[in-house]
């Protein structure tokens, strides 16, 4: 399988490059934004690896528009930044991983792997609560009339809720399954992005759906 590393940090682009080697991935480096962006949207790979702060083109634009091109291409963001906001910006924009540096090794050989296992398949189903209307194959959420403008891990996170509607679920529950990613203690992620959807979802409507269970987690119902 073919891997591109887009690093500007010469010694951790090579190191990636030995251990990705050695465990049978095809890798390639890029050691700026530019021709990272290049040879993602130019050649086929199984994986990207992308780092966030780099030069001529930062990560968060190269990410949007590799998903823009290429909408079911992998990405793994690698970077030292570690502050909520942006693990959830990075996720929000359309990572499917986010690991912090420094990094052990192991972490991050056993998310890729588990990456380049993740099925694509989309259930075809429709959901509704009380006003609230998901068409999960035309990608639509509605209120009533209100068209709710969702980012896809928005989305994701609105179906996983409403699929299990009444159920409590736990915040290392919801960032499995949305992000497939495990946040052990960093679970404030997934509140930030609950108080998001909420902002969309609720804030504009006198029923409120998306509910707290203190010291549980979140439920989607009718009160």
């Amino acid at each position: 399988m073919r891997i591109l590393i887009v690093e500007d940090e010469n010694k951790t682009a090579a190191y990636l490059n030995k251990g990705l080697s050695e465990s049978g991935f095809i890798v390639d480096i890029a050691n700026n934004g530019e021709d990272g962006l290049y040879l993602a949207t130019h050649h086929h790979y199984d994986l990207i690896v992308l780092d966030i702060m780099l030069p001529k083109l930062d990560g968060w634009s190269i990410l949007v528009e590799i998903r823009r091109k290429i909408p079911d291409a992998r990405v793994l963001l690698l970077t030292a930044r570690d502050d909520v906001e942006d693990k959830v910006k990075g996720l929000e924009l359309g990572a499917d991983d986010y690991l912090v540096k420094p990094f052990a090794f192991s972490e991050l050989l056993a998310r890729i792997r588990s990456l380049l296992r993740r099925g694509t398949a989309q259930t075809s189903d429709s959901l509704s609560i009380a006003d609230l209307s998901i068409d999960i194959i035309k990608h639509k959420a509605t209120r009533g009339p209100h068209r709710l403008n969702l980012t896809p891990k928005e989305f994701a996170l609105l179906i996983l809720l409403a699929q299990r509607t009444g159920e409590v679920l736990s915040r290392t529950l919801i960032a499995e399954s949305v992000w497939d990613i495990n946040f052990d203690s960093d679970t404030n992620v997934v509140d930030v992005a609950i108080r998001r959807l909420r902002q969309k979802v609720d804030d504009p409507f006198d029923k409120k759906l998306i509910h707290t269970v203190r010291g549980m987690g979140y439920v989607l119902e009718e009160r």
